[in-house]
Formats: structure tokens, C-alpha cells, sequence
């Protein structure tokens, strides 16, 4: 039990770290926000573990509700990116300047 605890933490922490590296040097906006995704999946793996080795049920019914909001927010998000690239004909990060038009 202790070794399939630690192994999942270690799996969220390599899954985190990949995120935090591609957000990091990706300029394409859909693969920063991907990378967010990513982030946002290896702490809920992360929370599921140690809310099971703690013994508490509750962890799963948070784990749920944390992909269903990962599952709106990426649908919202890839229809803002649609809308940016029918506007700007492009999604380079480097590129968007929406706030400043």
C-alpha cells in the first residue's frame, strides 16, 4: 500500500512537472493551455491519493467534481480559442495583444 501511495505521487509530480515545463516554453496558446490542463489533472491525482491513504471517501466525490470543472473549463476555453483565431487568424501567445486593442 505504502509503495502504490508513493508511486502515484511520484507519477503527479513527473505529470506536474511536464506541464510546468511545456507551459513554460510552449507559444502556442492552445499547447499553454493543455499544459494547464495537465497541471490541473496531477494535483487531482495527487489529492485522490492522499485523500485514500488517509482512509477518507470524501476524496473521490472531490476528485470528480475536479474533472468535471477540467471538462467545462476546457470546453470554454478551445471555444475562446476558436473565437481569438476567427478574429486574429492566430493563436501564437507571443502574438495576442487583445487587451491592449
Amino acid at each position: 500500500m505504502e509503495l502504490l501511495f508513493q508511486g502515484n505521487l511520484v507519477l503527479s509530480a513527473i505529470i506536474f512537472a511536464i506541464g510546468a515545463f511545456g507551459f513554460l516554453w510552449k507559444r502556442n496558446a492552445i499547447g499553454i493551455f493543455l499544459c494547464i490542463e495537465l497541471m490541473l489533472n496531477a494535483c487531482a491525482l495527487a489529492f485522490l491519493t492522499l485523500s485514500q491513504a488517509m482512509g477518507r471517501p470524501e476524496g473521490v466525490a472531490v476528485f470528480i467534481f475536479i474533472i468535471s470543472v477540467a471538462a467545462a473549463e476546457a470546453g470554454i476555453g478551445l471555444a475562446l480559442f476558436i473565437k481569438i483565431f476567427n478574429e486574429k487568424e492566430t493563436i501564437d501567445a507571443d502574438s495576442l495583444s487583445m487587451l491592449r486593442d
